[in-house]
């Protein structure tokens, strides 16, 4: 105790060309960097988000031996990774962290220290297929309570496929060609209601990079489709993908359950022939005008494996301006769309790309360093509650000057608060940063929360 005392009793003096001395020591209390996480902990308590996942685990553990609880743990690893701290291994940091503890559930001082990382990782490798199932459930039904008090007429559904390279021995670690590297391919399925922008993330499911893109997907947009269809029935759901998750066994499903779709399509030679005339005409508009030139079409076609169903097909015959023809192709069941504006439709799509690039690099959520592929799939669900977490602060953010802000913007406007936390025996004070210069956003923003229903 006397070595505790005298270490932070110690002190060094700076040379600054100031008015004073500057003297630096280790008293200044319990201090965080991330004190805007309570922000994370208050939208999370009005969600219950982290206590569904939770619920979805069963606990292995002898009674007797537990010092953190489930949902403590998923707790800690949500909040830090939606602060950026996406590696498992921060935990041996941030346990000690009295705003961390507080946004878990512990008291800051008092309390425990948060879980370190071998005992997070134990929780990684416990999480059964079964506990995952559950969690993926839960991920959709948050969606389904966010859009429940609207008059839903429109569902859009927009997967999208993105690798996630490996640097190490995990299992089903293969080489993809495309890609040029070992790697996972998860699929992440996100859905638009109405005439929002915002495209929420309601399905992530990690894969093999052996498996081609359509591999795997039928049970997860079955399962998409059939709850959205009872949570809303009187909307309209459409699909909309590129050409990797073309295959006339999704065809069939979308249109078992009458959903409108539009997915791209490979070329091949029966397609180019049967848009020869629209060709055509795109290369007399560019040799008339010498300008890039675009001309829309339609028509019927019936692939082998389409058991001799014929299907709407849009093309795009496109003459650029050096000569080059760029001809695409859309298979689509909507019947009242011009080929044009079933083409501008399709091509709305690439904003998922920005989704993507938010959960992917801001929140680096291709952090797949455990050793099994289940439990990379369970990291990939944490990911996921904490980007739910973040579009949510998203939502709440509208109207305001960090509107469109991105995750990683938010994160640091908002989460990275200086702040000093400290207990007494009836309150837990985070006292942030009094040369914070959002003050006033903060506290509306948090007032905004607080009174959100539940």
């Amino acid at each position: 105790m006397t070595e505790c005392q005298n270490r932070n009793s110690k002190s060094s003096e700076i040379s600054l060309q100031i008015s004073k001395e500057i003297r630096v020591d280790f008293s200044g209390g319990n201090l965080s960097s991330d004190g805007g996480v309570m922000l994370l902990a208050q939208l999370d308590a009005n969600l219950g988000l982290t206590e569904r996942l939770a619920s979805c685990i069963v606990e292995w553990r002898q009674e007797e031996k537990i010092q953190h609880a489930i949902i403590e743990m998923i707790r800690q690893r949500v909040f830090q990774i939606a602060c950026g701290y996406e590696d498992c291994n921060d935990a041996g940091t941030l346990r000690k962290d009295a705003a961390f503890k507080a946004a878990a559930g512990q008291c800051p001082e008092s309390g425990k220290d948060l879980s370190s990382q071998p005992t997070l990782s134990r929780l990684e490798n416990k999480a059964t297929a079964r506990d995952m199932v559950r969690m993926s459930h839960e991920i959709l039904e948050q969606f389904v309570r966010d859009n429940r008090g609207k008059t839903v007429t429109r569902i859009v559904i927009e997967p999208d496929a993105t690798e996630d390279e490996l640097h190490g021995q995990q299992e089903f670690a293969f080489y993809n060609s495309h890609y040029g590297c070992y790697c996972y391919l998860p699929l992440l399925v996100f859905a638009t209601v109405n005439d929002e922008k915002r495209q929420r993330l309601v399905a992530a499911v990690l894969r093999p990079s052996s498996v081609h893109t359509t591999k795997k997907t039928l049970s997860t947009f079955r399962r998409l489709i059939c709850r959205l269809e009872e949570a809303f029935p009187q909307a309209q759901i459409e699909f909309r993908a590129d050409g990797g998750f073309a295959s006339p066994e999704l065809y069939s499903l979308l249109e078992k359950h009458g959903v409108r779709y539009a997915i791209a399509m490979s070329k091949n030679d029966t397609l180019m022939k049967k848009a020869l005339p629209f060709l055509l005409a795109s290369s007399f508009e560019r040799w008339m005008t010498r300008q890039k030139s675009r001309v829309y079409g339609e028509f019927l076609y019936a692939a082998k494996t389409w058991k001799k169903v014929a299907r709407r097909i849009v093309v795009k015959a496109e003459f650029l301006r050096d000569g080059d023809e760029n001809a695409r192709f859309v298979v689509t069941n909507f019947p009242k769309m011009t080929p044009f504006e079933v083409y501008r439709y399709y091509t709305r799509r690439g904003d998922s790309e920005n989704r993507i690039d938010e959960f992917k690099n801001q929140l680096k959520a291709d952090r797949n360093s455990c050793e099994t592929f289940l439990a990379n799939q369970f990291r990939l669900l944490l990911h996921t509650a904490a980007f739910v977490l973040m579009q949510a602060l998203q939502d709440a953010l509208d109207g305001t000057e960090l509107a469109r802000a991105e995750v990683a913007t938010i994160r640091v406007k908002l989460l990275k608060i200086a702040a000093l936390v400290k207990e007494t025996v009836r309150n837990v004070w985070v006292r942030l940063s009094t040369a914070f210069p959002l003050q006033d956003l903060f506290w509306n923003l948090l007032g905004k929360i607080q009174t959100a229903p539940a």
